[in-house]
């Protein structure tokens, strides 16, 4: 009886280490082992979006568990970027963001979160550049002419941008600024009345995404002057950086990054990186990418968390400065 009683102990306890064991692996299974929000605060169909669909399939390929999309569009984005702040850190809350993410803080009142100190980036995945545009009857064929212009004819000329406080917006006042213009901004509700304005004539300059642009300046309905980030784009080798143009420290472009809560585990943050990193070499995302006016990035977390310092302050530093003021 007494051996008896020692074999249904041993066996309860085996018994009881085996469902504690198969527990112990449900919940350390590898990531992801249930579907993974990744919050966009766009509308379907928008060019975050897009982009965000391509990438988020790919993960899902790559990773082995669902990528979803939950598009969150109110509030300017603070709504969507608000809620992923608050969210737990545990890798199944995600969030893709545009520059707007580093702008609204500066722009916006009460915006909800704190760009640096709520989210973990894990990484820049592409940037696009902004271009300076005219329409071909401005009698100015590079930056240095255009500054002379402007100049010469005060309060005359005014420029166009996708909306207050977008990059189109902050990228032409940050110009003025520096050069002392009296330059008009006129904003529109999107790129695409900004650009089609200036092929009209009716605002004469544009600062606009290189993307928006593109069509309008290969069909020369507009000229453009120079684009914004440091390098030359690959889709227009002729056109020279801001830099080349003879302006220093105008860098400015529209960034597509991937976030993640405060506190989601450094391994998690590394794997989504390495991960985004092989999907935007891809050739097909590569091309896909290009297609939009983009070229992929996929730098490392802590390189992107210092892109959004620097970013924030800088961005903050021309919405002081320029007095520009928004509400939601």
């Amino acid at each position: 009886m007494k051996l008896f009683a020692r074999a249904l102990a041993l066996m309860l306890a085996v018994g009881c280490a085996s469902m504690a064991h198969a527990q112990g692996s449900s919940s350390s299974a590898p990531y992801p082992n249930r579907p993974v929000r990744v919050v966009v605060p766009s509308s379907p169909g928008g060019l975050l979006d897009v982009i965000t669909r391509v990438i988020a399939q790919k993960l899902s390929e790559k990773l082995g568990g669902q990528f979803f999309i939950d598009n969150v569009t109110a509030g300017g984005g603070n709504v969507a970027m608000g809620g992923v702040a608050k969210a737990v850190g545990d890798g199944y809350t995600l969030l893709i963001v545009s520059s707007h993410f580093v702008v609204n803080p500066s722009l916006i009142p009460d915006t909800p979160y704190d760009p640096v100190k709520d989210f973990a980036p894990i990484t820049l995945m592409a940037v696009a550049s902004q271009v300076v545009v005219v329409n071909p009857s401005v009698p100015a064929n590079n930056m240095k002419e255009l500054v002379a212009l402007i100049r010469a004819n005060p309060g005359k000329y005014n420029y166009a941008s996708p909306g207050t406080g977008t990059t189109g917006h902050l990228a032409g006042e940050m110009f003025r600024l520096a050069m002392g213009l009296d330059l008009v901004h006129v904003p529109f509700k999107g790129a695409a009345p900004a650009i089609q304005s200036t092929v009209a004539g009716h605002t004469p300059i544009a600062f606009v995404g290189l993307p928006s642009a593109a069509v309008q300046m290969k069909d020369g309905k507009v000229r453009a002057l120079a684009i914004t980030t440091a390098h030359r784009s690959p889709a227009f080798p002729d056109l020279v950086t801001m830099a080349q143009a003879g302006f220093a420290n105008q860098e400015s472009d529209v960034m597509q990054g991937l976030l993640a809560p405060a506190g989601t585990p450094k391994e998690i943050v590394n794997l989504l990186q390495r991960t985004v990193a092989e999907i935007v070499t891809m050739p097909d995302v590569k091309a896909r990418l290009a297609a939009f006016g983009f070229d992929p990035v996929a730098n490392k977390p802590e390189e992107f968390a210092a892109r959004i310092k620097e970013e924030s302050a800088r961005w903050a530093k021309v919405i002081k400065d320029a007095n520009i003021k928004m509400t939601q």
